[in-house]
C-alpha cells in the first residue's frame, strides 16, 4: 500500500464490506485495522450467520459511526418454519417440530400486516446485549437467568418474496435494534407453527447499498503492503 493510501485510512474513510459467511463483524474490523494500520470500527454487527453490507470506518470517520448505526436498513433472507432453535437461528439445532402442510400462501403473506409499523419486540436472550456489563449470550449458554426487556422498533415494510415450503423468503425495512431473528421466531409462533431464521443478508444502511461493497480479501489485496524482493 502506497503511503498516501495509507495515510488516507489513517486519516478517515468509510471501507463498505460485504461480510463473509461465519465471519464476525470484528474479524472485518481486524483485517482493515491490520491492512491500514488505522483506527478501524464498524456500524452495526452482522451476526457470524449472517452476509452482506458492513460499514466500517477508520481514522476520524470513526465518529461517524453512531450516526450511520442509527440509519434505516434493509435485509433479504430466509425463514424457514415448522420448527424453532434456542437462538433463533442455525447457531443452535431445530427442534419443536411441527406439521405446516396446512398453511397457505395467503395466510403466510397475511401474518405480515401484525409485524409491520411500530411493533414492541423482545431481543433472543444470544445477543450481545449486555445484563450487568457481561453479553447476555455469554449468560445464557452458561444457563444464566437472563431477562430481556421489550423494546420498541420500527418495521416499515415487511415482504414475502417467495414461498418454498418450509423455507419463506422475505424482505425486510426497519429501524436499527430491530432483531430479524426475534422477527423469525415470532413470525413462526403467529402461524402456530414456530420458525427460524436460515440466512439473512444486509442489502443497505441509510444511503449506503450493497451493491457498492467489496468482498474483504479483495480489500486487502488491493491495500496490503507490497513485500519487496
Amino acid at each position: 500500500m502506497q503511503t498516501e493510501e495509507k495515510n488516507k485510512f489513517q486519516e478517515g474513510a468509510v471501507v463498505l464490506i460485504n461480510k463473509p459467511l461465519t465471519w464476525t463483524s470484528f474479524d472485518v474490523v481486524r483485517k482493515i485495522r491490520n491492512t491500514t494500520k488505522a483506527k478501524t470500527g464498524h456500524a452495526g454487527t452482522l451476526d457470524p450467520l449472517a452476509t452482506g453490507l458492513l460499514i466500517c470506518c477508520t481514522g476520524k470517520m470513526t465518529k461517524k459511526i453512531n450516526e450511520y448505526q442509527a440509519q434505516e436498513k434493509e435485509y433479504t433472507g430466509t425463514f424457514t418454519l415448522g420448527s424453532t432453535t434456542p437462538t433463533y437461528d442455525l447457531e443452535s439445532e431445530p427442534e419443536n417440530f411441527k406439521d405446516t402442510s396446512h398453511l397457505t400462501e395467503e395466510a403466510i403473506k397475511a401474518a405480515t400486516a401484525q409485524f409491520t409499523g411500530e411493533i414492541m419486540q423482545l431481543p433472543p436472550i444470544h445477543s450481545a446485549i449486555k445484563q450487568n456489563g457481561v453479553p447476555i449470550y455469554t449468560l445464557a449458554r452458561q444457563g444464566v437467568e437472563v431477562v430481556v426487556e421489550p423494546r420498541k422498533v420500527t418495521i416499515k415494510e415487511f415482504e414475502i418474496t417467495k414461498i418454498e415450503m418450509p423455507v419463506v423468503h422475505f424482505r425486510v425495512v426497519c429501524s436499527t435494534g430491530t432483531y430479524i431473528r426475534s422477527l423469525s421466531n415470532d413470525f413462526g409462533a403467529a402461524l402456530g407453527v414456530g420458525g427460524y431464521m436460515s440466512s439473512l443478508c444486509r442489502t443497505r444502511i441509510g444511503e449506503f447499498k450493497l451493491e457498492d461493497a467489496v468482498d474483504i480479501n479483495e480489500f486487502i489485496a488491493q491495500h496490503s503492503v507490497k513485500k519487496e524482493g
